[in-house]
């Protein structure tokens, strides 16, 4: 997901910031089955974009949308 979310970030000019899900009690309970797994936003209030894979299209249009 990494390799796959990074041009389309660049092209957003979006900042992606990485958390290690299995550190966090919370984050492993919410999100450990679904790792890797993408938010839009923060881990409080951020919308879980897709997980496992990328979608490159909802991705795009959700950074566009949230400009």
């Amino acid at each position: 997901m990494r390799a796959a979310l990074a041009p389309i970030a660049q092209r957003a000019n979006a900042r992606v910031v990485e958390l290690d899900v299995d550190a966090d009690p919370a984050l492993e309970a919410a999100y450990g089955a679904l790792v890797p797994v993408l938010l839009l936003g923060s881990v409080e209030d951020g919308r879980e974009l897709c997980h496992y894979h990328i979608d490159a299209q909802l991705v795009t249009d959700a950074l566009a949308g949230a400009r």
